[in-house]
């Protein structure tokens, strides 16, 4: 390999990293400082996107119902004067200890972190490249079982990875003495990678230390695999604006440190994330992990106090040059490279032979330990026995966070009148005096969708169950049948399902290696047909093809026993004056063309109308649900007024996803609005 196969064109030296890094923290500062100022006022939730809350909560198994609970919770004396919460410990156990600091909320770290924490640091060693009159040294970390990542500008190219070693266990011991080290060589020529744009580099280590480290005492024969190494996951949702951060790294050459939790989050940029911090800026190629140790980005550089010409200074006010070392300059925030910026420019390489397989290596996850990894290896039969095992995790996940949210719920004021009262004063001021009925529709579509800021996925256990659906006796009752269920009896249920779900799709992709779309979409219908959830959509998925935000909008998801579903299947809505000619159940009357349900008419129209104004154009008036049908709507609407339960469940969805059903807030309007051009 050539290193010109493997270098940005971008014609950069560090100095020149420094000025890029003020330019990109300057450029931003009005933003920041907003953000920021958003962090303080209304917590971290509430000052991020919602997408990106959204996937930092999947990744802490965790949703909007269960942190919107969280964040609501009484914290104790110490709330701040203009309604910020205090950060002090709420009335919950461990369980959601990580969310609760990301919100602000509480400082306390269960031993486990510690824990996580060392394992950890065990794969970051010392760079040293060695040249005449002495060496530099930086710190890099293990990314695959045969590479290790620094900084560009701690090995710049080839011939400086054929001086480098890297040292492990340059550390203190739990005793206060030096650990003895151990020293691999770098091997460039079995692979090297190097981006000085984004200032990474990636080379391949020996898999035996340097045979002069080895002590002849305790018979050491240090092998690399024995310090393990770090994934590298470019998925979002790994840290939020305001979260800390932490970093393992060899400042300036020293022994192993930690900045543990002293670095704040202020800025994520495309490439780049920046974070603050009172005490020594990080030390070049170090990792930057969450409270989760996940790694975020790679270190790279502190954004320096620049003169008027831009030129970095140093810490007496002076021109800062590079002979001066990293650790003279005046510097006012870190920066780091961010993981899933790194990747792409490494699945971007054309490589072939042995770099191809080491790189390849580097996007596969690690095996916990030596049983996992020789499961990994041991055919079709273990195969199977790991995915048992990730479904049995996942289902045991879900059932786990379901259960938190449903014990939340019990802790709260069901319903807040006098609140919900000025939520929704608030919620429709901005549409003002409207003209007539279709200005009406339009301006409440517009309002819909405009306030629809998290849209969370269909998972009826997470959220529906245990607090958006609940009666005032703390109880589910269906929809459809009135029949009353315990709401965790449910939750089991549907956790159940999904487990039965997973197990069947992976049988399936075991079987059908080359299944294209169409027949994994099929099998999907198929597993969902057998094993269905104790929800109702009221507005069939197959209207829309079951896709998001439709299907998990909380507003049209209603509990329904999976018999009742099933009848109802995807018939529209029908009012029968004759009951002679119909199928009938204690979920109510069906032929071919409607079904009316037993109970809940009233709000199944409510959430139907709702559907209709959030989503103009996606129901079809022929086949789906026919224009002719609105006045049974409507009239469901007059003759069950809307209650307590909804309102309930109105000020909960507005709370999770964002907007609000107008025909539950303003029951007045139904008959004023022109739905006339809502079918597709």
């Amino acid at each position: 390999m050539t290193i010109a196969e493997h270098v940005s064109r971008a014609d950069t030296d560090y100095p020149e990293q420094l000025r890029q890094a003020a330019r990109r923290y300057d450029a931003r500062s009005a933003r920041r400082e907003e953000r920021l100022r958003a962090v303080e006022r209304r917590g971290v939730l509430q000052a991020n996107d919602p997408d990106r809350v959204t996937e930092r909560l999947a990744r802490l198994n965790a949703d909007w119902s269960l942190a919107r609970s969280v964040e609501r919770a009484e914290t104790g004396p110490g709330a701040t004067a203009d309604g910020a919460p205090s950060v002090a410990a709420v009335p919950f156990g461990p369980d959601l200890l990580g969310l609760e600091r990301v919100m602000g909320r509480n400082d306390l770290i269960g031993v486990a972190f510690l824990e996580a924490g060392r394992s950890a640091a065990r794969p970051v060693g010392r760079v040293t490249v060695r040249g005449p009159g002495g060496g530099r040294h930086g710190t890099g970390f293990m990314v695959s079982p045969s590479l290790l990542m620094t900084n560009n500008h701690v090995l710049r190219d080839e011939a400086e990875a054929e001086r480098g070693v890297v040292e492990f266990d340059y550390q203190d011991g739990p005793d206060g003495h030096p650990l003895a080290s151990v020293v691999f060589a770098l091997e460039p020529r079995r692979f090297f990678a190097t981006d000085r744009a984004l200032d990474f580099t990636v080379v391949a280590v020996a898999e035996r230390d340097r045979r002069e480290t080895r002590d002849a005492q305790d018979g050491r024969d240090g092998r690399l695999a024995d310090y393990r190494w770090l994934p590298l996951d470019g998925a979002r949702g790994k840290v939020l604006v305001g979260e800390t951060v932490n970093i393992v790294q060899h400042p300036n050459g020293e022994p192993k440190q930690v900045a543990l939790r002293e670095n704040t989050v202020v800025d994520l940029l495309d490439g780049f994330v920046q974070y603050t911090t009172d005490s020594a800026p990080g030390s070049s190629g170090s990792p930057v992990f969450n409270d989760q140790w996940e790694v975020v980005a790679l270190h790279h550089s502190a954004v320096p106090v620049t003169d008027e010409e831009g030129r970095p200074l140093d810490v007496d006010g002076g021109v800062w040059s590079p002979e001066a070392g990293e650790h003279r300059v005046a510097w006012k925030a870190n920066e780091g490279v961010r993981v899933s910026s790194i990747l792409r420019a490494l699945g971007a390489l054309s490589l072939t032979g042995t770099a191809a397989r080491l790189r390849d290596e580097l996007f596969r996850l690690p095996a916990g330990d030596a049983a996992a990894g020789a499961a990994r290896s041991a055919g079709a039969a273990s195969g199977a026995a790991r995915a048992a095992t990730a479904v049995r995790e996942s289902a045991e996940r879900d059932l786990a966070a379901a259960l938190v949210n449903l014990r939340l719920g019990d802790e709260r004021d069901y319903y807040d009148a006098d609140g919900d009262r000025r939520a929704r004063d608030a919620y429709y001021a901005p549409l003002g005096a409207v003209a007539d009925g279709g200005a009406l529709r339009r301006a409440l579509s517009s309002l819909l969708e405009d306030t629809h800021d998290r849209r969370p996925a269909y998972q009826p256990a997470r959220m529906v169950y245990p607090w958006v659906d609940l009666r005032p006796d703390r109880r589910l009752r269906s929809v459809y049948s009135g029949k009353s269920f315990d709401a965790e009896e449910f939750i089991r249920a549907d956790v159940a399902a999904e487990a039965v779900r997973l197990t069947g799709l992976q049988d399936f992709l075991l079987r059908e290696s080359t299944a294209g779309p169409g027949e994994l979409a099929s099998e999907l219908d198929a597993l969902e047909a057998a094993s269905p959830f104790n929800c109702e959509h009221v507005v069939p998925q197959s209207w829309f093809a079951k896709r998001e935000p439709m299907r998990g909008d909380l507003h049209h998801l209603f509990a329904c026993e999976a018999g009742c579903n099933s009848f109802r299947g995807n018939i529209p809505y029908q009012d029968f004056p004759d009951f002679e000619e119909v199928v009938r159940e204690d979920c109510g009357l069906r032929e071919a063309g409607g079904f009316e349900p037993s109970h809940g008419k009233g709000a199944v129209a409510r959430a139907t109308l709702y559907f209709l104004l959030r989503y103009p154009g996606l129901v079809g008036e022929s086949g789906e649900f026919p224009r002719s049908r609105l006045p049974v709507l409507l009239a469901w609407h007059e003759r069950e007024p809307v209650d307590e339960y909804e309102r309930h469940r109105n000020a909960a969805v507005a709370e999770i996803q964002g907007n609000r059903n107008p025909l539950t807030d303003h029951p007045e309007w139904a008959r004023e609005i022109d739905f006339s051009d809502v079918w597709a």
